[in-house]
């Protein structure tokens, strides 16, 4: 049985006559989402790149959220999760944002204790 979908995006913000619309609506957000990561990866504002958070630059953070940003969207709107029962939604999008994060955290800790035995251990830069 098949049923209609959602001619909405931003939990019904903007609506849109057709699917066709629709999915010119989502392509223009996505396309918004990585124009704004290749300014910032072109321009590296002092800022960003100046300010640490955890370890990392901040520009850094913001490339891993705004990816993030844009594969939730692209599960929640062409994979269709907003049809579905909220358990199964945060089961599938919580866990992977859960899993990536927990990534970052092992990544960043690692590489600064790599980075801290080469720059004030024993042993030197040869290579």
């Amino acid at each position: 049985m098949a049923h209609e979908h959602k001619l909405e995006i931003f939990r019904g913000l903007w609506k849109f006559k057709s699917n066709t619309q629709k999915i010119w609506g989502v392509l223009a957000f996505l396309c918004v989402v990585t124009a704004i990561e290749v300014v910032l990866g072109i321009m590296k504002p002092e800022i960003l790149t100046d300010t640490y958070f955890l370890g990392m630059k901040l520009l850094n953070w913001i490339f891993i959220i705004l990816t993030l940003v844009k594969a939730y969207y692209i599960a929640w709107d062409f994979m269709h999760l907003r049809d579905e029962k909220t358990a199964l939604r945060r089961a599938i999008v919580w866990t992977p944002i859960f899993l990536v994060l927990y990534l970052v955290f092992i990544l960043l800790f690692e590489a600064d204790y790599v980075y801290n035995v080469y720059k004030d251990g024993f042993v030197t830069w040869n290579f």
